[in-house]
């Protein structure tokens, strides 16, 4: 871990920075569909529709993660959460899904979820350890257009 948190700021990822989010996701190894929905320009689309739920943690002006928020007006879904390997552990990540879920409130959604792949165990037992619980009666089931979005 590079240091604490104290001198971290979270805030919405610009225009620019999106390219660099998607850095911080490969860097940390989270899979993306760079020719599907990850692509720069769906990722711009969708942080202009909704800014305030595209945060990125920064250490002087160094992006060390990311947060994105979907918001259906029924639910808060938090996704795509990740930190560099570096500050794992500091609690970098707690402090984006914080930042989601009190923006998720402050729009009313009482509900808030997010989805991680069986082999994500880090994942698991973080949104285990802050509270969430694992919904096993919810069945997962998608309808893609090609394989890489």
């Amino acid at each position: 871990m590079t240091g604490d948190t104290k001198g971290v700021e979270l805030r919405e990822i610009s225009d620019d920075e999106v390219e660099r989010a998607v850095s911080v996701w490969l860097e940390s190894g989270l899979p993306i569909k760079s020719q599907g929905r990850d692509t720069i320009g769906n990722l711009r689309r969708l942080r202009e529709a909704d800014p305030e739920l595209f945060i990125g943690a920064f250490e002087e002006g160094r992006m060390i993660g990311v947060i994105l928020g979907t918001d259906d007006r029924r639910k808060g879904y938090v996704n795509r959460l990740s930190v560099l390997p570096d500050w794992r552990g500091s609690g970098i990540a707690k402090m984006l899904v914080e930042r989601c879920e009190s923006i998720f409130r402050a729009r009313g959604r009482q509900v808030i979820c997010t989805m991680i792949e069986e082999y994500n165990d880090e994942s698991k037992a973080l949104f285990t350890n802050i509270g969430y619980k694992r919904e096993d009666e919810i069945v997962y089931y998608t309808k893609r257009e090609a394989e890489d979005v």
